[in-house]
């Protein structure tokens, strides 16, 4: 399994965000062959048919014992990505993991033991970091050229409708795992850390006041990051102008993104230096950056290469369990209305997940 020096063969299970998967791995054929794909509603021949895909199913058994799959892309909802996961290494298949990967940290580090058990790799998904800008803002932070960061700020601005909801999986914490936070805020929120780094304290707050759902869909956060800055985060689907917004504050320079909701992350941002040093600094530093490709096609890229050459994915197990140390930490944090200090260790109440009890 997991043929190093030919096209790699992928089954995507799961046809809504999956769809997007399939779309790039079909733009970079050299690379990827997508075989099959798994899925229980009419989506699924739909993307099938347009995308030329042969073998359809329902049983995500069938993909994990098709000798003729060498990854396989889970895209299915939240509360199956763990065990899917686990089958799939298990049965000899490395994986793509749609966010977020899991329920808790306690699966998360299960994860990273079952890729140690079986040999398989996991590449979870946060295509959003792989925006040009992004990429340029951490290599200037890894250059020095930014100074220390002062302040950040995230904000997710989406509208989301009862159609939404209604009849899916969404919004309910058996199926999702929790509402936008966990799913919709979790791109701006991984862009943040991915430049400044994790948090150290969180206190947050959030409510259920656009729609009829289980879970939350309004969210606000203080953060004091490792390095001693701070961040604010907020997040609500009741915006009826969809607005994604990033802003990081640094001694020698300003970044703010544009607003458009889906790709925060994409040029063009401003970069506001704060002297004509810093400015110098900045041009010349740039001069010696090289962004990879952007997008799912980037991370896509990625991970060929990664197993390729044995090396890093461009997102680890590491970067998912730090966005699901931070979930975890809203959740106790909003429950509890106290602050809640990072890292969360093995023997913590919450280690085995938020979901309410």
């Amino acid at each position: 399994m997991g043929r190093m020096d030919s096209i790699l063969r992928v089954a995507v299970a799961g046809s809504g965000i999956g769809r997007a998967h399939v779309e790039a791995l079909q733009t970079l054929p050299d690379r990827f062959q997508v075989v099959a794909l798994a899925g229980k509603d009419e989506r699924t021949a739909g993307v099938a048919d347009r995308y030329g895909i042969a073998h359809v199913t329902d049983d995500f058994t069938e993909l994990c014992r098709d000798p003729d799959v060498d990854v396989i892309d889970i895209c299915t909802p939240t509360f199956l990505h763990y065990a899917q996961t686990v089958q799939a290494l298990e049965a000899g298949k490395h994986v793509i993991l749609e966010k977020p990967a899991c329920g808790s940290l306690r699966e998360v580090d299960g994860l990273e033991a079952a890729e140690a058990r079986t040999g398989r790799r996991i590449m979870p998904i946060f295509q959003n970091r792989m925006g040009t800008a992004a990429q340029k803002l951490r290599f200037l932070v890894k250059e020095g050229v930014t100074g220390r960061a002062y302040l950040a700020t995230a904000e997710t601005a989406w509208r989301r409708r009862w159609e939404y909801y209604d009849g899916t999986w969404h919004g309910k914490w058996s199926s999702e795992l929790g509402g936008a936070l966990v799913t919709l805020g979790i791109h701006a929120h991984d862009v943040l850390t991915s430049v400044v780094g994790p948090a150290r304290s969180v206190f947050a707050r959030m409510r259920t006041l656009v729609n009829p759902v289980e879970t939350e869909d309004c969210f606000s956060a203080a953060l004091e990051m490792a390095d001693g800055s701070l961040a604010s985060l907020a997040l609500t689907t009741g915006s009826s102008e969809q607005v994604t917004r990033l802003r990081f504050v640094f001694a020698n320079l300003t970044a703010e993104s544009h607003n458009r909701p889906y790709n925060s992350a994409s040029e063009p941002w401003k970069i506001t230096p704060d002297s004509p040093q810093a400015e110098v600094a900045i041009a010349a530093a740039l001069e010696r950056f090289t962004p990879i490709p952007e997008g799912f096609a980037g991370q896509f890229v990625g991970f060929s290469e990664g197993l390729r050459r044995g090396s890093a994915f461009p997102v680890s197990l590491a970067d998912s369990r730090q966005s699901i140390e931070l979930l975890t930490a809203f959740f106790l944090s909003a429950r509890t209305n106290q602050a809640v200090e990072l890292p969360i260790a093995p023997d913590h109440p919450y280690y085995d997940g938020w979901l309410p009890q």
